[in-house]
């Protein structure tokens, strides 16, 4: 795939030859050709870049950008694309190499990146790696948006002011958005605030929401869980007596359904409280589609089915119904 993506831009440029040609480089059309990995990511450029681009999203709902593996039609996207802009912190893993090989020609944003300027924002696990899921925070993600802008703004700076306008008005949303989820995650019982999922993808909504969070996995889906992490989260849930497990849209069930099963030969009863969108989002053209409709749907099904208290058609009365 590499060599498909340098084929297609011809031979590659000297560092300096690059980032002069960066500097240099910016539209001349309009609509311009932007590219996107993750729906997240996709969303947030919807937002900002409004009609002055021409958006193309590569991964669509239900996928999991972890083990993601680019086609022939993904390469030619994005050596199309006058920008691109990517999750990074290793997230799309198996799509780096080629964003990384692409960036010597064209400006490439990993937005993720951008918020090691915000200081401890970041998360790491115990192993040291980063944790890429940001946008689970929605403070985290209204910095990504800006960071979203100033690229915009610098690839296309005559309408800087276009793209600071669309940020304040996507950045108000985001605000009543993180309100809710606070107020929603705090209305479950203290004793009950745990969160056990498919795999780690929900650390920075346990940092922000005030959440114990639990995954069988690890950050990454390429993990496997072993027998021992299975059984290490059984015993949690007995002797926590958490009555609620949560499945992904975009990862196997099979393992927490292992939970649920050993739980039970332990004479505790557990089920799945619900299912949340993780690496990716909802259906195009729906609201658990958007990123407010991904992060309303798994706040609002999270605290149902731990005992808080969330209105079913949650915070902008547009969920097509939880159920607990």
């Amino acid at each position: 795939m590499v060599c498909l993506i340098l084929a297609a831009c011809g031979e590659a440029p000297s560092s300096q030859q690059a980032s002069a040609a960066a500097a240099q480089a910016g539209p001349t059309t309009y609509p311009y050709r932007i590219t996107t990995t993750t729906g997240m990511i996709t969303d947030i450029v919807r937002q900002v870049a409004g009609d002055l681009g021409d958006l193309h999203g590569i991964m669509k709902e239900g996928v999991d950008p972890h083990l993601y593996q680019p086609t022939r039609a993904d390469v030619a996207n994005l050596s199309q694309a006058q920008i691109i802009f990517y999750n990074g912190l290793l997230l799309e893993g198996k799509m780096t190499d080629i964003l990384v090989q692409l960036a010597r020609t064209k400006p490439v944003h990993p937005v993720t990146e951008d918020l090691f300027e915000s200081g401890e924002y970041v998360m790491n696990t115990p192993d040291d790696h980063y944790d890429p899921h940001v946008w689970m925070d929605v403070k985290g993600w209204m910095a990504a948006v800006k960071a979203v802008q100033r690229r915009l703004a610098e690839f296309d700076p005559k309408n800087a002011s276009v793209y600071e306008s669309n940020a304040q008005t996507y950045l108000a949303e985001l605000e009543k958005l993180d309100d809710y989820a606070r107020r929603v995650i705090a209305s479950i019982p203290r004793d009950q605030r745990v969160l056990v999922t498919a795999h780690d993808a929900f650390n920075y909504l346990g940092r922000a929401y005030d959440l114990e969070v639990r995954g069988i996995q690890g950050i990454s889906t390429e993990s496997e869980a072993g027998v021992k992490d299975i059984n290490n989260l059984i015993d949690f849930l007995v002797e926590r007596k958490i009555g609620a497990v949560f499945v992904e849209t975009s990862v196997a069930d099979k393992n927490v359904r292992a939970l649920i099963e050993g739980a039970r030969s332990r004479g505790h009863a557990v089920r799945i409280g619900g299912t949340l969108f993780s690496d990716a989002m909802g259906p195009g053209g729906t609201y658990e589609g958007t990123y407010i409709g991904m992060i309303d749907h798994n706040v609002t099904t999270i605290a149902g089915a731990l005992g808080g208290e969330a209105p079913d058609t949650g915070l902008n009365g547009r969920l097509s119904g939880v159920s607990h």
